[in-house]
């Protein structure tokens, strides 16, 4: 049951992000992917608790968010990308500290 909350948690933040993408940004791209993969490995190995996935995902919308809006223009200025880098370094934190702290998933 954990596994298709989070599925539809993923499916409901990965769909606007994805579509809020922009190709002018392929490196913020690339580590979202890699910080969802982060998120997806926590709760496939149980490191994650429910309650933990679904605050890291809201944290991957807004960050999802700040992008569409850094590159709603059509330009990413350096000002704008600072604030996505620095949201997305915030995020990658919180993966770490949520997969590495005492909690686990009942039953894993």
């Amino acid at each position: 049951m954990n596994t298709k909350i989070a599925a539809a948690l993923f499916a409901l933040v990965a769909l606007p992000a994805a579509a809020a993408s922009s190709t002018d940004t392929p490196r913020v791209d690339q580590r979202e992917a890699n910080q969802q993969a982060r998120i997806d490995q926590g709760v496939k190995s149980g490191e994650l608790t429910p309650k933990e996935t679904a605050k890291l995902e809201a944290g991957q919308a807004r960050t999802a968010r700040k992008q569409a809006v850094a590159g709603a223009d059509g330009r990413v200025g350096a000002g704008e990308q600072a604030r996505v880098q620095h949201s997305e370094n915030v995020q990658s934190a919180r993966i770490y500290d949520k997969k590495h702290n005492a909690k686990v998933r009942s039953g894993a």
